[in-house]
Formats: C-alpha cells, sequence, structure tokens
C-alpha cells in the first residue's frame, strides 16, 4: 500500500508539471495588483442564501491594506469558466475576481501557476542532473573497476576529491566568476553540470565495487574465454548486472537535487524572472517574515518538495530488495 501511495504521489507531480500549460489558470508571469499576498480563492456551490448553483467563487475586496488582509464580497457570484481559453478551469471575470487556488504571492502573482510551472523547472533539473550523473558515474566506475591498477587509483581518487569538496561554497565561487546576469537555460545548465559532477562519485563508487566483483565470476571468465572484447564484455555483461544499484541511486539523486535546487535559489543561485521553480519560489517568501503566521500558502513549494521525496521514497523503501536481488543474476542469465 506504501509503494501505491509513492507512486500516486509520484505520477501526480509528474503529471501536475507535464499538464501545467492547461491545468494553470493563469501565465505564470501574470500579476493582479490588487491582490498582494491574497488569500486562496474558495470556490462555492451554494450560495449565502443557501441556494445552490454552478461552482462560482466570489471576488477578494481589500479590507485593509496594511495588514493584507481581504474579505469575500458576496455580493455577487463570478462563475467558473471550465475549458477556457486553453486552461481546465479559470475566472469568468479575470479582471475583478481571479481564480488564485493557493492565494497570491507578495507581487500579485498566482502561486498555484506558480507551482505548477515550477515543478517543470525544479522536476525537470533534477531528472536532467541525476541521469547525467548516472552517465558520467557509471562510465567512471566501470572502466575503473575492469581495467584496475593505477586507472582504477586515480579516478577513484578523484571522485574522492569531489564527494569531500564543500558543495555550497564552490557554487558560490562558481557563481562568483560568471557573469552577473544569467539566463534561464544558463542556470539550468549550469545547476544541472554541478549535480552532476556531485553526484557521479556515489553512482561511480557502487559500480566500480560491482564490477570488479561480478568479473570474477564464471559467466565473465566464460564470455572472455568465448573471445569476447573487453568493451563487449564490460558493457554488454558486467554493466547490466549494477542496473539495480544505478536504478537506486537515481531515485536517490533526483530529491536530493531537487532539495539541492532550492538551496542554492536560497543563497542567490536560482533561476531569474519570469522562470518559476520551487527553490526560487521558497527564496521568495523567505523576504517576509509574515509568511508563517499571516501567508502559509506561500510556503506550498516546501509542501510539495515534501510530497515528491516522500513518494520517491516510499516506491524505493518497497522495490530496492527486489531490484537487488533480481539483477544480481543478470550476468549469469545473459551468457546462458
Amino acid at each position: 500500500m506504501t509503494r501505491g501511495l509513492g507512486l500516486a504521489l509520484v505520477t501526480l507531480a509528474l503529471l501536475s508539471a507535464t499538464a501545467a500549460p492547461v491545468a494553470a489558470p493563469h501565465a505564470v508571469d501574470a500579476h493582479f495588483a490588487g491582490l498582494l499576498n491574497a488569500p486562496p480563492t474558495v470556490p462555492h456551490v451554494a450560495d449565502a442564501a443557501g441556494a445552490w448553483h454552478a461552482p462560482f467563487i466570489y471576488r477578494w475586496q481589500l479590507a485593509n491594506q496594511l495588514e493584507q488582509r481581504y474579505d469575500e464580497d458576496r455580493s455577487t457570484r463570478v462563475p467558473l469558466a471550465w475549458f477556457s481559453g486553453g486552461h481546465v478551469v479559470r475566472s469568468s471575470d479575470e479582471a475583478a475576481a481571479p481564480l488564485l487556488l493557493l492565494g497570491a504571492d507578495s507581487y500579485g502573482r498566482d502561486v498555484f501557476t506558480r507551482l505548477l510551472f515550477g515543478a517543470r523547472t525544479s522536476l525537470g533539473l533534477a531528472v536532467t542532473a541525476a541521469l547525467a550523473a548516472m552517465l558520467v558515474g557509471t562510465l567512471l566506475g566501470g572502466v575503473a573497476g575492469f581495467a584496475g591498477g593505477v586507472l582504477d587509483d586515480v579516478l577513484m581518487r578523484a571522485a574522492d576529491f569531489v564527494m569531500v569538496l564543500p558543495a555550497m561554497y564552490v557554487a558560490l565561487a562558481l557563481r562568483a566568476v560568471l557573469p552577473l546576469v544569467l539566463t534561464a537555460p544558463q542556470v539550468f545548465a549550469l545547476l544541472a553540470a554541478i549535480f552532476a559532477v556531485v553526484g557521479a562519485p556515489f553512482v561511480a563508487r557502487g559500480v566500480r565495487a560491482i564490477v570488479r566483483s561480478e568479473r570474477r565470476l564464471d559467466y565473465a571468465v566464460a564470455a572472455q574465454a568465448l573471445g569476447a572484447s573487453d568493451a563487449r564484455l564490460l558493457v554488454r555483461h558486467l554493466l547490466p548486472s549494477a542496473r539495480g544499484f544505478i536504478a537506486v541511486q537515481i531515485t536517490l539523486l533526483i530529491p536530493a537535487f531537487i532539495i539541492a535546487e532550492a538551496t542554492l535559489s536560497y543563497v542567490g543561485l536560482g533561476f531569474p524572472d519570469p522562470v518559476a521553480s520551487w527553490g526560487t519560489m521558497l527564496q521568495e517568501a523567505s523576504g517576509n517574515i509574515r509568511v508563517f503566521a499571516d501567508f502559509p500558502w506561500l510556503l506550498s513549494p516546501a509542501a510539495a518538495m515534501f510530497l515528491v521525496v516522500l513518494g520517491v521514497n516510499l516506491v524505493l523503501q518497497n522495490s530496492r530488495p527486489e531490484r537487488l536481488r533480481d539483477d544480481r543474476g543478470a550476468g549469469v542469465k545473459s551468457v546462458l
């Protein structure tokens, strides 16, 4: 049951990110000047008199500008428009009463919309970096474990050096020597490269150990005796035996990179406006000390990160033993 819950959470996050342009009621950079830090809009099906209607919302009316407190104007119902303008649902009067399912931020932008588009950025970056770390780590670990000797020592010492580096300070130092203004693709490429370099050694060390142990088994010796080249032996027989470990590492790296993106965005190494990511949304919310008490909806990216990390860990917790056991004999099966 826990694995099903994990799969549901991960699937929901991926679907939300994929469908963001349609599921989000507004553009990611849309501003509503009169609704700074407005609370979430609550859809209704019954009005104040108890009469039933199709889903509708009420307009927010500013009650106290200093406290940024809003009251519902229940004098007029604003119906919801379904499948209008390329969106699943939105308000029929966007100018007067926009649909803000998770409220608005301090710039009057729809938090729900930015949460969905932020999922595309944060999850896309985490998956890209995890795949890059997997490719680099598998290559280095496979070559080191197969070749041994001096090459093994050099590659592993380089991996150890990367693992002990203070990644946060290295990232900040690298950012200091780069141009002051970076475009969103440049930030994406920079963070993906940093994460891939940091994550690759963890994959490399595990793959190296598996390749070294598998090379001594009968199926590897038999394949080499039958004339298999070193490249074929490594790629066709030895590396497939590490696929269970690699799959586990990817599922560990993705949530780690999601949190790392949020951390780097919090210290200023994030995506520029108007690009949304979960990290930049939290960084923007951190500038207001009233967030926890008065505007908790601004912390929704933290809740989304928690649910995604929880989902990945639930899936991993229930699948790790089977994968590792199944892949232990993969090399023997490939020869037989």
